[in-house]
């Protein structure tokens, strides 16, 4: 049962029930709903400066961690692009050079990776950051695009180098006798007086003087072309080493090899004898280039330590008289 309310009437002098109109009572209900309504906001507004939600705390702590691995992954995509830059650098002024190539050129290194469409799609997708986020796929596209570019230089420097390979190995540049069985070098390379026509003649080669049997080695690996006695040469090889090289051994007592014949750098070929126009048992040794005679003192000399050298060149400079 409702509690009833009294008050002190001063004209009847008497206490009197309060009579609650609908009004006021309306009033009453209208204030303590718009009291609780100031309350719960002032709470709510309270808690949300105090307090942060916890859907919003995990979102925070997420995009947190993102941030911190995109600065992770932009880091290593600078270390990755200067790794790249090393390699270019390497290819272009080191192993390039050695190979005696020309670089790749710049305008294909660092050209474009797609239209202006290529990111479309991101643009799209209305992100809060897109201008950063397409950066870092261009330069993903772009260290993608430098890495494939280099893969394939790299390529091509491994088919020069097993070409080069051949090639060095082709090339005479070693003695055709052993220094320590060489008796002594005739370095008259050029127009000289022949011993046995007894007229000026050009010569054509080297004259390496050494104890008849003594070991003929190929300067260079080849394929024997020509394996022949000659009235002039006597016992004579041609050892074709491509690339335009071309090699002669004359006056030997005899040779092992046969036309057809593929040889090494350093093998026995044959050894020295006084066959055909010669005055003393000797190598007559000639270098040719595109089929033109070159000095061969010019391709043994790497093959010699100083020590070496000096001897050849005192072995050289010994008064000698021509031999063929």
């Amino acid at each position: 049962m409702a509690k009833i309310r009294y008050y002190y009437n001063t004209e009847t002098c008497k206490y009197e029930p309060i009579k609650v109109t609908k009004g006021a009572m309306f009033l009453n209900i209208l204030g303590f709903f718009t009291v609780s309504l100031i309350m719960a906001l002032g709470i709510i507004y309270a808690y949300r400066v105090n307090f942060t939600p916890v859907k919003e705390s995990i979102l925070i702590e997420k995009n947190t961690s993102l941030k911190l691995d995109w600065e992770v992954l932009n880091e290593k995509l600078a270390n990755a692009y200067t790794l790249v830059d090393e390699l270019q650098f390497k290819d272009d002024n080191i192993y390039r050079v050695i190979l005696d190539t020309e670089p790749i050129p710049a305008t294909i290194r660092e050209g474009g990776v797609g239209g202006h469409n290529k990111y479309e799609k991101l643009v799209e997708q209305e992100l809060e950051e897109p201008k950063l986020i397409i950066n870092a796929y261009q330069d993903v596209d772009n260290l993608k695009k430098k890495l494939y570019i280099q893969s394939k230089s790299y390529d091509q420097i491994s088919d020069l180098l097993s070409e080069k390979e051949r090639m060095w190995a082709s090339r005479p540049a070693i003695q055709p006798i052993n220094n320590k069985e060489l008796t002594r070098l005739h370095t008259t390379f050029g127009r000289r007086f022949h011993p046995i026509l007894k007229k000026w003649k050009e010569h054509e080669g080297l004259d390496f003087t050494a104890p008849t049997g003594t070991p003929v080695y190929a300067t260079g690996d080849g394929i024997i072309t020509a394996a022949y006695r000659s009235s002039s040469y006597g016992n004579v090889l041609f050892v074709n080493h491509g690339y335009g090289y071309q090699t002669r051994y004359a006056h030997l007592t005899e040779y092992i090899v046969s036309r057809g014949e593929n040889v090494k750098r350093g093998q026995v070929i044959g050894y020295v004898g006084s066959t055909g126009r010669s005055e003393a048992p000797h190598l007559h040794y000639e270098v040719l280039y595109n089929f033109k005679p070159i000095n061969p003192i010019n391709f043994f000399q790497r093959d010699l330590d100083n020590e070496e050298y000096e001897k050849l060149i005192e072995i050289s400079q010994q008064e000698t008289i021509p031999l063929d």
